[in-house]
């Protein structure tokens, strides 16, 4: 295939469409600038036009996915005009959802284990977490552990669902395959913490900063 050496000519749109299905096929560290550039038709050149490096490309990638994540959790939280067990139940089956709906995405997200990306995805995953943690304290908020609770419940709950998404991608199931299993898995774990019977809704956290979730009380 001929070689088009002009840079503006490819977008940093198709980079990003073309990067994404050549790394989840081939994976991150069988790919290389050049390579990826080979199997667009263009000259490496090309793709340095827009990124500097392979691991600033695919943080474009998974920055985008990391966006659309978080704006789904956002819309649910303000959807239900409060905290309460509900929510919580719910913003863990979307992750469940997000993550077997994307499966690819997912794993570029949250499982590569690559040094040179650690640096590049950190503050995104920081923000899934919180805004997670953020619901989950507000949930547990009068209960007496709550102090030697609020920073240690939500990581692990986190890695919970984390566990069952990743169990799930090893062996290719898709979310309605899944989905019984999930919503059990999640009434399982509420019910053990003694908060599934909590029905308090406490009023929806102001939005600050980042456009996260931020508890006064925090």
């Amino acid at each position: 295939m001929a070689r088009k050496a002009v840079a503006q000519e490819l977008s940093r749109e198709r980079i990003l469409t073309e990067a994404r299905d050549l790394f989840a096929t081939f994976g991150y560290r069988a790919l290389t600038m050049r390579s990826i550039a080979k199997a667009m038709g263009y000259s490496h050149g090309a793709l340095y036009y827009h990124f500097n490096e392979k691991a600033e490309l695919f943080y474009a990638l998974i920055k985008d996915d990391f966006s659309l994540l978080l704006q789904r959790q956002r819309e649910m939280i303000v959807r239900e005009h409060g905290f309460s067990v509900n929510l919580l139940q719910k913003l863990m089956m979307e992750f469940v959802w997000f993550g077997l709906t994307n499966p690819n995405h997912y794993e570029m997200m949250f499982m590569l284990n690559e040094p040179e990306l650690a640096h590049y995805s950190r503050t995104e995953q920081a923000q899934c977490l919180e805004m997670f943690a953020v619901v989950i304290r507000q949930v547990i908020a009068d209960q007496p552990a709550y102090e030697s609770r609020k920073f240690t419940l939500p990581w692990n709950l986190f890695m919970s669902m984390h566990g069952l998404i990743s169990y799930c991608i090893q062996f290719k199931q898709t979310y309605e395959e899944a989905r019984r299993l999930a919503e059990e898995h999640i009434r399982l774990i509420c019910v053990s913490l003694d908060i599934d019977s909590y029905e308090q809704q406490r009023p929806l956290v102001k939005m600050v900063g980042s456009n996260l979730p931020i508890s006064n009380a925090i």
